[in-house]
């Protein structure tokens, strides 16, 4: 009958959108009402019956809760996908991960991870260069990219800012990157630093011999934003960094969707006020299979080992999201950032293996030589990796690594 969406016999179809839900019901709740009512809000139904409900409406776009486990507190639903308008992840969102976060039914909720079928899949284009095609424009074949975001965040004018991606470049690292809350202030406006940047790059890449990156902000409203990204494109940059989970699912789409040819760098700031709490929420992963679905090259996934809250299992599961075979869809290149250091490079590249970034901010500009020689000794950590030498033992010819290792060890920052 109408309103009853819980059908533990039902096999979900190829074409369905299944989603994994963790259901906390209020206090007076049962655990089979919250699951019925999770399924009920995010689909056809409302809270009381209604005239209006005709049955073939019912038989054809109801979902189905098909598994439940009180126990562990999971729900799976599975939601025909002609619930969905094609290629519009705004409006499924506001169906699976809409109104149900807010309902009284629920103590806590959380969405899981969204299983996407291929005919929901195919009209997204995914990312433009995904890792091979990164790997390409910088040519790095086969070890980790190693970045670095300028410090201090914000304060630096261009031509100092400049200067400290030159050292990083000179130093041996790959890519630049803005912070995520540099944008285009009065202090470092968005047009001069990047002319600068790019004439450092340039210098850089001569004086070197390798390609080199800079990921530029372009994070605004949403006019200014393509305003800028025109700037970055009629200068011949190849790469461009949005925060996405602050400008929304809607604009990182539209972006891809725009017809620009850049690298986009997907930061996550603000994630955590969706996904940290874990019981209620969005998980990271989930979040991640979107940005990747919605055409981000390079998206950040966690460390387990810097100052950031998720631990191993978390951040395997946000490496999975965006590497593993997915339909048409390209891998995004997972990037590890957040309280990084020469000495923590084995085990990132131990727990997420050879095709991450590994940004390092602090634990480059912080070395006691300053940028260049914290570059050196990021690069010289991978080097130590790849050839299977220790890094202690990797040092001793090393000057650049071993003062690295005299300031920050090999502990796992907290």
């Amino acid at each position: 009958m109408a309103g009853e969406y819980i059908d533990l016999t039902y096999e979900p179809k190829e074409s369905d959108v299944v989603v994994d839900f963790y259901v906390e019901p209020a206090e007076g709740e049962s655990f089979e009402s919250a699951a019925n009512k999770v399924a009920t809000e995010s689909s056809i139904g409302t809270w009381t019956d209604v005239k209006t409900m005709l049955p073939e409406i019912y038989e054809r776009l109801r979902p189905h809760v098909f598994e439940m486990d009180e126990e562990r507190g999971t729900v799976r639903i599975a939601y025909p996908s002609a619930l969905f308008e094609r290629g519009n992840m705004p409006g499924i969102l506001a169906s699976i991960a809409g109104n149900i976060f807010g309902m009284k039914a629920v103590k806590n909720l959380r969405l899981n991870w969204i299983e996407w079928p291929e005919e929901v899949v195919r009209e997204y284009k995914g990312p433009l260069y995904g890792i091979e095609g990164v790997r390409k424009v910088l040519g790095v074949e086969d070890r980790p990219l190693l970045g670095t975001i300028v410090k201090p965040k914000v304060g630096l004018p261009p031509e100092m800012f400049a200067d400290v991606a030159y050292s990083a470049w000179r130093g041996g690292l790959d890519i630049v990157k803005d912070d995520e809350n540099l944008v285009g202030q009065d202090f470092c406006s968005f047009e001069d630093r990047l002319y600068r940047v790019l004439e450092k790059k340039d210098l850089a890449e001569e004086e070197t011999g390798e390609s080199k990156g800079y990921m530029v902000n372009i994070t605004a409203p949403w006019d200014e934003m393509i305003k800028r990204a025109e700037m970055v494109d009629d200068a011949g940059n190849e790469y461009i960094m949005m925060d996405v989970v602050i400008l929304g699912f809607s604009a990182v789409q539209a972006f891809r969707n725009y017809g620009f040819e850049f690298i986009i760098h997907a930061h996550r700031a603000m994630h955590g006020a969706v996904t940290r709490n874990k019981k209620h929420g969005i998980s990271m992963a989930a979040l991640a299979r979107i940005y990747r679905m919605l055409g981000v090259d390079q998206l950040h996934v966690g460390t387990a080992v810097g100052k950031m809250v998720e631990g191993r299992e978390e951040v395997l599961k946000n490496v999975h999201a965006v590497r593993d075979p997915f339909y048409h869809i390209k891998p995004t290149f997972p990037v590890a950032s957040g309280g990084l250091h020469p000495g923590l490079v084995p085990d990132i590249v131990e727990i997420v293996g050879k095709d991450v970034i590994i940004q390092a901010g602090g634990g480059v500009h912080g070395h006691p030589d300053g940028t260049e020689a914290g570059a050196r000794a990021m690069r010289q950590a991978v080097e130590a990796v790849l050839e299977g030498v220790a890094l202690e033992d990797y040092a001793e010819d090393h000057p650049e690594l071993k003062k690295a290792l005299e300031k920050w060890g090999r502990m796992r920052t907290k």
